[in-house]
């Protein structure tokens, strides 16, 4: 035995000379060193056999004298520690072993990094082993994202969404932390889906994810309800950035941007930070109020900085139906067309192109009182449907189609201009397209 010692000593001394004056994971004394060579071999058997109650002892001596051993020790030591929760005899013992076990993430962490994931896993698995811990799981998960929320799996940006509701309901705090970890989990599963390329199946299940989190937020999401918890914050403090940026961000993505909080957020935020997104935010606010010069001057300023394509997308077309509104017809077009470029899977341009070519109807002199305009809006609503087949786009054209095609001029007005259905035509003035001629 003694001989046996020696022999381990001298080992350990020259793969702890190899890592120079670095800790070395064996120990860092020899005795450790020692104690953690006669139980790795142990540890390692028992755990091939799924002997997880024999490998339990051996492998907690491989965490007190060698804790850098390696990062599989605590990855296997989960299961290990699930093994004794399992068979537990009393509560207590129970208890002592989930402790246990937390302390095992813990000290992961301390030696292998990855903060972030690591408590997001710890609080899962504590959610699942007690899952009325409602302070403690959501406190985890708040230090996960805290450590490095972009960092995180979209499962667990999910779960820690759950957590806050979860926290909210137990008491422990306002419905105001539901909503502002509603926006900081849906913006973090948002830029999750927007930088997943050529993956429809992985598209679809983070979007299913953002609709579990919309669901769970819908009881505190009315406008009313975010106006009466926000308004009382903004009054405390108007010029707060921060809280500035919370309350456009909610507001916008819950559609309350007509209210007159939103308005006066978005005024003081510009005021504080100019950027392209609060010039974007200040034209689509001077635009729901009809300031429609406004809109324009703002959202020009947006559109020169703006990088983010969705941005970019929304801008063009606040920027177009702003120039509808100063019925600047040949302007919104182009606006809205450069949205089309910039986001060519889109619909929604070439409807509001078709709502903008109708709006002129007035201005075009064609001897039909402006009627042929109608038979462009009718074309751009039917290439909506073909560049973005969903429900809402085809329902949103089929209306305008519908509602548009009733205002075609009269087989008998029509034949008095030498037109006969089915032959070409180019429209007059500003909007000087060729399309098919059409009568009711």
């Amino acid at each position: 035995m003694k001989n046996l010692k020696i022999v381990l000593i001298a080992a350990v001394a020259i793969s702890m000379c190899s890592a120079a004056k670095a800790q070395s994971k064996w120990g860092d004394t020899p005795d450790d060193s020692i104690a953690c060579i006669s139980n790795v071999s142990l540890y390692q058997e028992f755990y091939k056999q799924k002997s997880y109650t024999d490998c339990y002892e051996p492998w907690r001596q491989i965490l007190l004298h060698c804790p850098r051993f390696s990062k599989g020790v605590y990855q296997r030591g989960v299961t290990i520690m699930e093994s004794m929760i399992n068979i537990a005899q009393t509560a207590e013992e129970r208890d002592a072993y989930i402790d246990e076990l937390m302390r095992v993430y813990d000290q992961r962490i301390q030696y292998f990094g990855e903060e972030a994931k690591v408590k997001a896993m710890k609080a899962q698995e504590l959610s699942t082993l007690r899952p009325n811990a409602y302070k403690e799981i959501y406190e985890i998960y708040a230090e996960a994202i805290q450590a490095g929320a972009e960092e995180l799996d979209e499962n667990y940006v999910t779960l820690f969404f759950k957590a806050t509701v979860d926290y909210v309901r137990a008491g422990y705090a306002e419905p105001t932390l539901v909503i502002d970890n509603y926006d900081i989990a849906t913006s973090l599963l948002e830029k999750i889906r927007e930088n997943i390329e050529d993956d429809s199946a992985t598209i679809a299940k983070i979007s299913s994810y953002i609709n579990n989190v919309e669901a769970a937020f819908s009881p505190y999401a009315s406008c009313d309800q975010l106006i009466e918890i926000y308004q009382k914050k903004f009054n405390a403090d108007p010029k707060n950035p921060d809280l500035l940026k919370k309350i456009t961000n909610i507001m916008m993505k819950k559609s309350c941007t007509d209210n007159p909080l939103f308005f006066s957020a978005t005024e003081n935020l510009y005021e504080i930070e100019p950027s392209p997104s609060t010039a974007m935010r200040m034209g689509s606010m001077c635009y729901s109020k009809k300031k429609y010069s406004e809109a324009v001057s703002y959202t020009q300023d947006a559109i020169k900085d703006l990088t983010d394509k969705k941005d970019l997308y929304k801008a063009y077309l606040i920027l177009g139906l702003s120039y509808a509104g100063q019925n600047s017809y040949a302007n919104a077009r182009t606006a809205l067309l450069k949205a089309a470029e910039v986001d060519r899977t889109k619909g929604e341009p070439y409807l509001c192109l078709a709502q903008v070519y109708a709006q002129s109807s007035r201005s075009i002199d064609d001897g039909m009182g402006g009627r042929s305009a109608y038979w462009a809006a009718v074309d751009e609503a039917r290439h909506a449907k073909q560049i973005e087949p969903t429900d809402e786009i085809i329902k949103k054209a089929d209306n305008i189609i519908g509602t548009f095609s009733a205002y075609f001029p009269k087989k008998a007005d029509a034949f008095m201009l030498g037109l006969m259905d089915g032959h070409s035509y180019v429209i007059p003035g500003w909007i000087g397209k060729s399309t098919v001629i059409r009568t009711r």
